[in-house]
């Protein structure tokens, strides 16, 4: 586990940039925390990283964004969801089994959904407006 305290926007990106650089195809990012910690700006620091070259924003009402970079994102919101099912329902399966990065915002909503192998990103308010302390739970490759 690795824990670290951002105190801006883009140090909360480059730290999720650090991580995306070790990403691979098939890797699952399971983002964690209460509205406004910053699973979405975690997020644009993975698609900097993999050269996605368009803006990057939730998917809240779409319930998936798919981007082409490096390697290919896909940026998934859960929020609107309630269980596993309802996520299976709407095919979350085949981006866990995709070609690219899936990257899920209110992965809770989808836990028994998710592979062994997840990297878990845990984001809550730090002391300010603008920290953040980030705790990434994965194997040791990441």
């Amino acid at each position: 586990m690795k824990q670290v305290l951002t105190r801006s926007p883009d140090e909360t990106r480059a730290l999720a940039a650090d991580l995306a650089a070790r990403l691979q195809a098939g890797d699952v990012l399971a983002l964690h925390g209460e509205l406004g910690a910053g699973k979405t700006c975690f997020i644009q620091g993975i698609a900097q990283a993999l050269q996605v070259d368009q803006p990057v924003s939730s998917p809240t009402y779409t319930l998936v964004n798919e981007y082409r970079g490096r390697l290919p994102l896909y940026h998934i919101d859960l929020y609107r969801l309630r269980t596993a099912d309802d996520a299976l329902n709407m095919g979350l399966d085949e981006y866990l089994e995709g070609a690219g990065v899936t990257a899920i915002e209110w992965a809770e909503r989808a836990e028994t959904a998710l592979p062994e192998r997840t990297i878990h990103v845990r984001l809550e308010h730090g002391g300010t407006e603008q920290e953040r302390q980030v705790r990434i739970e994965a194997s040791e490759r990441v």
